[in-house]
């Protein structure tokens, strides 16, 4: 009878082990796999500074798919003709801290690489919840979900004084072009 459990634990053992050890991948993947339902190109519309915009975002895989690049050029031109606005962002998983990074490079203001500059956001299963940290105090809190039921996100900004008190700056959803 002894014999026969040694023999059952070990069976169990041998085919829960591998499934459980092929699982742990995927938990560690799971951020990047919530990148990747925002690879392709998207149309964003919604209010930025309390103004309608309509925004093409073009969203890739680069070096060897360690950073997800977002290019983001708005549909409104300036006085020169050229876009309103425009930026590059980059994210970035980074598996010692389980925290996204993110670059956020844009047309408004030049940016010194500080650190500051740089968004840190922790997992927050379809969220990804940026925070940039201004020297001043201030913050600014950026979130994307992912909805999986339209297949669409939502980005909003929000800037926080250094009261801590939080006041809307943009609103805007992102659909897949057709």
């Amino acid at each position: 009878m002894r014999t026969l459990r040694v023999i059952v634990a070990i069976a169990f053992a041998a085919l829960v082990v591998p499934i459980a050890r092929a699982q742990r991948p995927e938990a560690a993947a799971a951020p990047e796999a919530l990148l990747d339902r925002m690879t392709g190109q998207w149309v964003l519309t919604g209010t930025i500074g309390r103004k309608a915009t309509t925004h093409d975002v073009d969203v890739d895989w680069i070096l060897k798919r360690e950073y997800l690049r977002l290019h983001e050029v708005s549909q409104e031109k300036d006085a020169a003709g050229d876009p309103a606005y425009e930026a590059w962002i980059y994210i970035v998983w980074d598996a010692k801290k389980a925290e996204y990074a993110v670059l956020w490079l844009d047309n408004t203001a030049a940016f010194t690489f500080g650190a500051e500059g740089i968004g840190h956001a922790k997992p927050d299963g379809d969220r990804i919840p940026m925070l940039f940290r201004d020297p001043d105090g201030s913050d600014i809190h950026t979130t994307f979900s992912y909805d999986r039921t339209n297949d669409t996100w939502l980005w909003t900004i929000d800037n926080a004084e250094q009261t801590g008190k939080l006041s809307s700056f943009a609103k805007v959803t992102l659909t897949r072009k057709k």
